[in-house]
């Protein structure tokens, strides 16, 4: 199934709805331009569109194979590999100071959504390396960067993300993994490694493998660890690869989906310690490893549309060409399914929740921009809070939404959905893991309520929720007939958030309570910020039908915010009993008492 890149939807959505060349006021971004954005989302496209989607298929049915320790990847991934590298994609939305393109990071983000739809199991590699980029333009030193970043950066070399180990999953502070002082400013490194993605490969001639570990003498739990730099090859006197490391792939798991990603167990030691050099200060590696997650979450969520995007494509493909009995007011026989109520919901469902999640992202990652570039300290600030509290509800969304409609997707295409000759299962299977993976999004929505809704006095949800207000004015105001019932909808589901948050953010509060309306607050969080964004989409459609630009586009704008107002939004005041409910009432029935 062919993949067809909305650059149009993205483009409005950064353009009509972020207001992207906002940016140019933080005075980073002078070339930014429509024009700019139009060539970077196209190019991007035809690379996706014409090189990886192809290969999703198939690279899912060949998987990838451990042999010696050495993993051989899908027919077809080291070309597109050295493909990726020549076009420079690696460093879109990094620094050019840091030998990037120096785009910002929405439009990187918006070209991560591409990769992933195209091809997921193969994007999940430069996804893992933007996250070591993070870390090392932030945290590494001089000759740390002088060394490894450039090659880094144009992607001939990759990276991998260590946390993982056997006995210590989300529970970081329980990882065994010990890092020993050599005295020459080197650490040796010993301990296994479980769920490392890329871990081993062939695409890249090095692999820089951040790893998570303990010093000697260093407390309990997550304050005392620490984060390495370890290549697969160490580099010579000339910073080329030279002798292998003492660290290497064991064991490929055998997984749902993404087949073709290896996702490997690594063991770091096995012959007398894998060498490795600190990458910040000693004890500060989860500091140093939210710099690499954080960007990893929002790329997650991204992962997510993606995913969706994929899947829709091919449902919508299906609906239009698959016959099945009479539709009304339709003489062809059979109709397309396309015509039938059924099928035309989960259609809008699908596109709906799709926009919504991905004006999440795009907004998250708008954010992170003015955080990085912003002159002025409170306003730096200001956006830096934005951009955390929108982290979580981008990454949960996402993936929801990801799974959600891929889940659609295969119902669409009924019986035939279920064999895996039509690719519908596939992108189910690859989307259910995005939930999971980069802290599970009930991680997420306990870091939302835990954290993100008390920081700076709780100013972030309110400032937040206040625009949200503004939007609803304006939709109130409108002369077109949708507008107002989609601000009334709108304001309705403002209402039970604020509530929710007061609820939540009440200091008598039991945490038991706030622990167990976490995942509903974030739900009910996510719905209403995506009906937000899809608000101002529909006051900006409106604009384009007065200016005579795109009627059909701008027509269809409205009609979806609509349709989500009525379906997603109309439903978030239901959903504040579960909020306030307490945890009393989920341990209601005793542990004996869920056994059979």
């Amino acid at each position: 199934m062919a993949y067809n890149p909305p650059t149009r939807e993205v483009r409005f959505i950064l353009e009509e709805v972020m207001a992207l060349e906002g940016l140019k006021t933080t005075g980073v971004f002078d070339e930014l331009s429509s024009d700019l954005t139009a060539a970077i989302l196209e190019e991007g496209g035809k690379f996706c569109a014409g090189m990886l989607a192809p290969l999703n298929h198939s690279a899912d049915q060949f998987g990838a194979k451990l042999k010696d320790g050495e993993v051989i990847t899908a027919p077809g991934f080291r070309q597109a590999y050295a493909q990726f590298v020549e076009g420079g994609w690696q460093g879109l939305s990094f620094a050019q100071i840091d030998g990037g393109m120096g785009l910002p990071n929405a439009l990187g983000v918006a070209f991560q959504e591409m990769l992933q739809a195209a091809n997921m199991a193969f994007g999940l590699c430069p996804m893992l390396t933007m996250g070591a980029l993070e870390v090392l333009t932030h945290a590494g030193t001089d000759e740390q960067k002088t060394l490894y970043l450039p090659r880094l950066m144009s992607g001939e070399w990759s990276a991998s993300m260590n946390l993982t180990e056997p006995s210590a999953g989300s529970d970081v502070g329980a990882l065994r993994t010990m890092a020993k002082p050599v005295g020459d400013g080197s650490w040796l490194l010993e301990g296994q490694k479980i769920f490392i993605t890329w871990g081993e490969h062939d695409c890249a001639p090095n692999i820089i493998h951040l790893v998570l570990a303990r010093t000697p003498d260093a407390p309990a739990g997550t304050r005392g660890l620490s984060l390495f730099l370890v290549p697969k090859f160490l580099l010579d006197d000339k910073g080329e690869p030279g002798t292998r490391n003492d660290a290497r792939a064991i064991g490929l798991e055998h997984k749902l989906g993404i087949h073709a990603s290896p996702t490997c167990v690594m063991e770091y030691g096995g012959n007398g310690g894998a060498k490795g050099w600190l990458l910040g200060d000693e004890g500060k590696g989860m500091a140093m490893m939210f710099i690499m997650m954080n960007s990893a979450r929002l790329n997650v969520g991204a992962q997510g549309v993606g995913i969706a995007e994929r899947a829709y494509q091919q449902a919508l493909s299906y609906a239009r060409d698959r016959g099945q009995g009479r539709a009304i007011g339709v003489d062809e026989y059979p109709a397309a399914i396309i015509h039938h109520p059924d099928v035309r919901r989960m259609l809008m469902t699908m596109k709906a929740k799709i926009t919504a999640a991905r004006s999440i992202c795009l907004a998250c990652a708008i954010a992170s921009d003015y955080a990085a570039h912003l002159s002025d300290k409170d306003e730096r600030q200001a956006a830096k809070a934005r951009e955390e509290l929108l982290t979580p509800l981008a990454k949960s969304y996402g993936s929801e939404v990801g799974v959600e409609v891929s889940s659609l997707a295969l119902q669409v295409h009924g019986g035939m959905g279920y064999i895996e000759e039509t690719g519908a299962a596939q992108h189910y299977r690859d989307a259910r893991i995005t939930p999971i993976y980069e802290g599970t999004n009930g991680i997420q929505a306990i870091d939302l309520v835990g954290r993100k809704l008390n920081m700076m006095g709780g100013y972030p949800m309110t400032r937040l929720i206040e625009e949200m207000r503004e939007t609803v004015e304006d939709c109130a105001t409108s002369s077109n007939p949708e507008l107002p019932f989609i601000g009334v909808t709108l304001g309705t589901a403002i209402d039970t958030l604020e509530s929710a948050t007061a609820w939540l953010r009440d200091t008598a509060r039991e945490k038991t309570d706030v622990l167990a309306a976490a995942t509903p607050y974030q739900s009910i969080a996510c719905e209403t910020v995506g009906g937000y964004y899809l608000a101002i989409g529909a006051i900006a459609a409106q604009r384009l039908l007065k200016d005579g630009e795109d009627q059909n586009f701008a027509k269809d704008r409205i009609a979806l915010a609509r349709y989500f107002a009525e379906t997603v939004l109309s439903g978030v005041p239901g959903k504040s009993g579960d909020i306030t409910a307490g945890g009393a009432l989920l341990f209601g029935v005793s542990e004996a008492g869920l056994g059979t």
